[in-house]
């Protein structure tokens, strides 16, 4: 069986509704421990740290550097699932692309 990668955006079915705070995203990050790709560098960081301080868990957040091309984004990603196993990634953050 080929392995399969799932991608949501925020307001998709299953995923947080658009505008979900982000402690719900990381709440929600944390029941399912997948990753979250964002470039929310403004109130993420600090949500983040009392998600972590609380004893919650994800599934790995990569943070957007502000000039990455979607081509550079969609093959940092790719690498990274091609690579890695996603138990590697679990409270872990890293930059895209590297």
């Amino acid at each position: 069986m080929d392995a399969e990668i799932e991608v949501l955006r925020v307001g998709d079915p299953g995923a947080p509704p658009l505008g979900a705070l982000d402690p719900d995203i990381l709440n929600y990050l944390h029941s399912k421990q997948c990753a979250l790709v964002t470039d929310n560098r403004t109130s993420m960081p600090e949500h983040l740290a009392a998600h972590i301080a609380a004893g919650r868990h994800h599934g790995g957040i990569f943070w957007i550097r502000p000039t990455t091309s979607f081509k550079a984004l969609v093959n940092a990603l790719f690498m990274i699932w091609a690579t890695t196993k996603a138990q590697e990634w679990v409270d872990c953050t890293d930059w895209l692309p590297y």
